[in-house]
């Protein structure tokens, strides 16, 4: 559809809004329903605002809407409808499209919905159309709160949002084309807003109590009027110039007219007396050309200067990511009669509205009540507001709601959000890098406002000065704010004015805080050091190996000291030693380690009075055992415990080697940083917080802005040329500027026919030249220097001398050339090499045995052998191999069938695994290959009796015991909370077993699980399969006795095992699975349930063999008599009365044997006695009054009795509800157990 051609419903809908004939409109009768209908036409418009544009074609706004308003502005209801259509209409482009579109398409209906809203703005700049806004609005304000409806507040808002999104549309320069002083389209706006009087409706919104809900739009259309205006503008309208302005603007032009008289004589001397249309050729000798001739040059001498070999050549485009990033658009100035008028107002703001109004919006933005971004529309505020303020007499107490160090912490805050903003949302780091500028001007507006107050001739507010002042200089975020911007700013995305308002917020702040340092002896402020730990694990202590003879002269230097001073310290040096800390986590026992460390190390720094305070101070809060002397002691005494100190073998814990991998295990853990903000005092030292700023990434901002010196205000140059010069000159780093870059930036000063106008700027360059060729004449690699940025290191080097002492270089080590040549030879031959890690290889190859891996590393980058460490980065094991080949995987499979059994599954297969995988990598992979269901199944098993003393050869007698009555448990009888405790214990102790691991692989054995069902389980199984009988759940449970039997033929024919799920088909099925009582009878059995949300079905575990799955459905036969606890159940068959009598024989014997090793191992450790919980009486009372013996026999019987049920009562206790059954059998089965234990007892006694 053509845009151009209206919609045939939607021009019907127009043509009833009512006609205009003349200065009249006559409105149709179904005029209030065409508005409703073109309001739900925009509703429902597609993503090119075909209505939009339609509607903007057909001019519907100018022509019917604000006729419509202004004539027939007393019918409600249709003057709220084309409220409603307008602010619709009205609304910014950038929120009808979400963002400029990219695609060319949707760019043009963009750009032609923009077009129509600049003629929205015209139409809207007449007097009528804002009189009767501001009629409308004064009558609304006029009702009381309890009068005021639903639908006034709602009127209220959208006549706001009206003004605010006509003041929105930004201007059309090209179509305007006027000049300052000109009245443009938002002037007209401007004063038709005045000459309605809705200013003065805005400013008491914005300062009347009971409207405090409008403060955000009021403080939007504020910022939106003033938007093309600048403070010191409105200052100056309508005043006198001063004498400041007229020298300055004196300056400006004298400087502008001898650079133009510079520049015709410079062209008077490129100009022949005599016209010749030959030229000549020239030979320039020294310049070759593209062969090894030199260079012809055709053209007059007078142009040479200008030579260059880039003449002709293709200009290279720089990437778009490369650009500099775009200024925002330029300020202009108003007609006079509007800048009087928003003179006015800004007085009348300030006066009534501001305090107020920043306060509103201030508690918005920390309730988080307002929208997304509109904090900019505060900060905008603040540093507007109060520059007019500055400038138009200053008063204090005009802006003394944002003059606070709660303003400084919120924009502080702001800016560092932005900046995070602007790295990890990379599309929309214009938009960031905005904001972030309106909060460093606001941030720059409050230290200007501070140093006005400074001047002030009122005591009061120079005191509020001075404690706003040490606040901001005391706290380390306000003081090092502008040095963190500095060395983060990058030109590609923060633009050119933003580094002009850093350098000179920066040049304010160190003006400040050099005065405030120099009225005051000593100034404290914080400090904030970040201290990051490691957790490596144990570290071996280390020792300081120092040579007898140095420690020998080291005590004559401490030994002559102390005598001479007659061994009396100083009070501050006694009250600045504290060897304690009261509220450090460290045990007093190693603090006591560290202060004799601590004075160790005074000593070796040959600072005896600093020992002699720590050996005093540490005597005070450990006197006991006379470590560190006894109380009286003498000082001849003291000086020998010093002696002894300082030849004392101390243990140190050694730092580890910073970028280095630990390996110790077999899977290398990651290591958890942990960082902790250490707060301390110190004294501050202006000259050493300047050093802080003699670093490359803060030079080359202020470099880059000296490109622009000519464009430059002369304030912003004297910002530079300071800046340079405390670095030059106060620090004496005037190397920091030796490169070739500002070297030719400084020539492009020097010979600018405008120099005398840049004084300070040549001054300072020719010290800096000079300064250099100084040098250059003692040091002939000045030159070459010349070529890089430098650092504080380099600069002394090059000032001072390389490899001097003190320089730090005597820490680094030092190759000699044929260790270099033996370097690059082993790496040659072991590059193409398939070795993991190629230093490792080099390593062991050296002759130097005492290379570390971090100096091979740095070696080898340092010779260009390799072009960063990162290739040499140490790999993770178990991360070089990621896929599975078919050889491999079978190989996994065969190693889990052979050690699924034993102790530590996942250990086994690790050891024997050919390809060395990480540990989560091959639990995956078991995974994926239906070997195992649950990573519970890899864990750990309790510790066993070892397979090599089964035979009972080098075997103590409690473990012949414990292998004979086969105390250990077995896996498959646990219960999943079993599992879920031993999950627990795994990860506690994971690196000790792993450790233990390794040490002793022999003493793992695997055992093999018993083919039945154990007796106690059994009967339990045989009650429960009786009570769910009896419930009629016989069907099922032959269902689930097929399902045993076919798995357990089905892995006897295919050799291999894996879970198998329990698929109920049948709805009797399915109800009897979900029943608590048949999921326990699942659990005895050892059926897995559901491991995670993920599963539906219980499963039959792959480590169940057939034999146990036969064992399990013969137990579930069918019973037509409740089993006995005595008695065993049936399984393949009734076993004869022989076979059950030596089943019970066994049965008491194994507990016997099992009590004696308990009751040993009880005498042995009488600890172990607490470790179990007692078993409560569930006997008769018979059984309570027994006699004495008795009674020490059931207290031994406690851990037998622990012992014996573990297996059966975690079972038993999985379901409370269900187990009444399982208790009548317990009480019986403890009576006899304890007849057997006593009678043991006896006979031994």
């Amino acid at each position: 559809m053509d845009l151009l051609m209206m919609n045939c419903e939607l021009l019907a809908t127009c043509s009833a809004l009512g006609y205009l004939e003349g200065d009249t409109y006559h409105r149709e009768a179904d005029c209030l329903e065409s508005v409703k209908d073109l309001i739900r036409y925009l509703r429902h418009e597609d993503d090119t605002r075909d209505i939009r544009q339609q509607l903007g074609a057909g001019q519907i706004l100018q022509n019917d809407l604000l006729p419509i308003i202004t004539q027939h502005g007393q019918d409600k209801p249709l003057f709220d409808a084309c409220i409603r259509l307008m602010v619709n209409l009205t609304q910014p482009a950038l929120l009808c499209f979400g963002k400029i579109p990219e695609d060319p398409a949707f760019r043009h209906h963009y750009l032609q919905v923009m077009s129509y809203l600049q003629d929205y703005k015209e139409a809207f700049a007449n007097e009528k159309v804002f009189g009767v806004f501001s009629e409308s609005l004064y009558n609304l304000l006029q009702l009381d709160w309890e009068q005021r409806q639903e639908e006034d507040n709602l009127l209220i808002e959208r006549i706001l949002l009206l003004v605010r999104n006509v003041l929105h549309v930004p201007a059309d320069p090209y179509g305007e084309k006027n000049v300052d002083d000109d009245a443009s389209i938002h002037d007209k706006l401007l004063w038709a807003i005045h000459m309605s009087g809705l200013d003065d409706l805005i400013k008491f919104l914005a300062s009347s109590q009971s409207e405090q809900q409008w403060s955000m739009h009021v403080l939007e259309i504020i910022s939106l009027m003033f938007r093309d205006q600048t403070p010191e503008a409105l200052v100056s309208a309508g005043q006198a110039r001063s004498v400041q302005e007229k020298q300055r603007d004196s300056q400006e032009l004298e400087a502008l007219r001898q650079k133009e008289q510079a520049l015709n004589r410079t062209r008077l001397m490129q100009r022949g007396t005599r016209h010749s249309r030959f030229g000549g050729s020239y030979v320039v000798q020294g310049l070759k050309s593209i062969g090894d001739k030199d260079v012809i040059y055709h053209r007059g001498l007078h142009n040479f200067k200008n030579y260059t070999h880039d003449t002709g050549k293709a200009v290279r485009r720089v990437p778009k990511r490369n650009r500099q990033a775009p200024d925002c658009e330029g300020k202009r100035r108003s007609a006079l009669n509007v800048r009087l008028f928003l003179r006015e107002f800004c007085m009348d703001f300030l006066e009534n509205c501001y305090n107020h109004l920043m306060y509103l919006v201030k508690e918005s933005l920390i309730r988080e009540q307002a929208q997304q971004h509109d904090e900019t529309y505060y900060l905008w505020a603040l540093s507007f507001f109060m520059a007019f303020n500055r400038g138009n007499g200053f008063r204090a107490d005009l802006v003394s709601e944002t003059m606070s160090i709660r303003a400084f912490h919120f924009i502080e805050r702001n800016i560092t959000n932005y900046y995070e903003m602007i790295l990890t949302d990379r599309k929309e780091a214009t938009s960031w890098s905005r904001r972030m500028h309106l909060a460093l001007k606001a941030y720059q507006e409050l230290l200007l406002t501070i140093n006005e107050m400074d001047r002030s001739h009122d005591e009061n507010i120079r005191q509020s000065s001075n404690v706003i002042k040490s606040n901001i200089f005391y706290l380390m975020e306000y003081r090092e704010i502008f040095l963190t911007l500095l060395r983060k700013f990058d030109e590609t995305r923060q633009p050119h004015s933003f580094l002009k308002d850093l350098v000179e917020s920066t040049h304010l702040f160190l003006r400040m805080l050099e005065r405030f340092c120099k009225g005051r002896n000593n100034l404290v402020v914080q400090k904030k050091k970040i201290k990051r730990k490691k957790s490596r694990g144990k570290k071996k202590p280390s020792t300081v190996e120092t040579n007898p003879e140095v420690l020998e002269e080291t005590w004559k230097t401490v030994e002559e000291e102390l005598r001479a001073s007659g061994f009396q310290l100083s009070e501050s040096l006694t009250e600045s030693i504290v060897p304690f800390d009261a509220i450090s986590e460290t045990p007093l026992e190693d603090q006591r380690t560290e202060a004799m460390v601590r004075v160790q190390d005074a000593l070796l720094s040959r600072l005896g009075p600093e020992a002699l305070a720590m050996l005093r101070a540490a005597r005070e809060v450990w006197p006991e055992g006379d470590v560190f002397g006894s109380a009286d002691v003498e000082p001849d005494v003291e000086l020998e415990l010093l002696k002894q100190i300082l030849h004392a073998n101390l243990p140190r814990s050694s730092p580890s080697e910073p970028g280095m991998e630990e390996e110790e295990d077999a899977e290398e853990l990651e290591e958890e940083e942990l960082e902790s903000v250490q707060v301390s005092e110190k004294e501050f030292n202006f000259l050493d917080f300047i050093k802080r700023f003699a670093n490359p990434g803060v030079v080359r901002p202020y470099l880059l802005l000296l490109k622009s010196y000519s464009d430059n205000t002369p304030h912003t140059n004297h910002c530079i040329a300071r800046m340079l010069h405390r670095l030059a000159v106060d620090l004496k780093m005037e190397a920091l500027l030796f490169q070739l870059s500002v070297f030719f930036l400084f020539n492009k000063i020097l010979s600018d026919p405008a120099a005398a106008a840049y004084k300070e700027l040549v001054t300072f360059v020719k010290y800096v030249l000079k300064r250099f060729f100084s040098l250059a004449a003692e040091n002939n690699k000045s030159f070459v220097e010349l070529l890089f940025w430098k650092n504080v290191g380099a600069v002394r080097e090059m000032t001072e001398g390389y490899g001097k002492d003190g320089d730090g270089s005597k820490n680094k080590a030092t190759w000699t050339e044929e260790e270099e040549e033996e370097l690059r030879k082993l790496y040659d031959e072991h590059r193409d090499s398939e070795v993991p890690d190629i230093v490792e290889t080099l390593l062991p190859l050296l002759s130097n045995t005492t290379r570390t891996r971090r100096q091979v590393v740095i070696q080898l980058v340092h010779m260009g052998l390799v072009n960063s460490a990162k290739e040499l980065k140490k790999k993770k094991k178990g991360t070089q191999i990621v896929l599975w080949t078919e050889e491999q995987e079978e190989e996994l499979q065969m190693l889990y069938e052979e050690y699924r059994d034993s102790g530590d599954v996942l250990g086994d297969i690790m050891q024997k695994l050919t390809a060395k995988r990480s540990r989560p990598r091959v639990v995956d992979k078991l995974i994926s290959m239906g070997l195992v269901s649950d990573r519970r199944e890899l864990h750990k098993k309790r510790s066993r009796s070892a397979q090599g003393k089964s035979s009972g050869k080098g075997m103590t007698e409690e473990e012949f015991l414990a292998d004979l009555t086969g105390l250990t448990d077995d896996p498959v009888d646990r219960h999943d909370d079993d599992d879920d405790e031993e999950e627990e214990e795994e990860d506690e102790s994971e690196e000790s077993e792993e450790e233990q691991e390794r040490e002793e692989p022999g003493r793992r054995g695997r055992r093999r699980k018993s083919v039945d069902l154990p007796v106690g389980q059994s009967v339990d199984v045989g009650t429960v399969v009786y009570d769910l009988q009896k419930e009629g759940l016989s069907g099922p449970l032959l269902w689930l006795q097929n399902c045993l039997n076919r798995t357990a033929d089905d892995r006897e024919e295919d050799g291999f095992s894996q879970p198998v799920p329990l698929v109920p088909l049948t709805e009797e099925n399915e109800d009897a699975m979900e029943k608590k009582s048949f999921q326990k009878l699942l659990r005895k059995l050892g059926i897995r349930a559901p491991a995670n949300e993920q599963e539906s079905f219980w499963r039959i575990p792959a480590k169940m063999s057939p034999s146990q799955l036969r064992g399990a459905a013969a137990a579930l036969s069918p019973r037509e008599e409740e089993p006995r606890g005595a008695e065993e159940p049936e399984r393949h068959g009734s076993p004869t009365p022989d076979h059950q009598e030596e089943l019970v024989s066994n049965e008491q014997r194994t507990h016997a044997l099992r009590a004696l090793l308990l009751a040993r191992k009880r005498k042995d450790n009488s600890s172990e006695e607490t470790d179990f919980t007692p078993i409560e009486a569930t006997g008769s009372e018979s059984e309570r009054e027994r006699s004495p013996k008795q009674k020490i026999s059931t207290k031994r019987n406690r851990v037998l009795d622990e012992d014996s049920e573990d297996d059966s009562t975690t079972v038993m206790d999985a379901d409370d509800g269900d187990a009444d059954s399982d208790r009548e059998v317990a009480p019986a089965k403890r009576r006899r157990q304890a007849v057997l234990i006593d009678d043991e007892e006896e006979d031994e006694d």
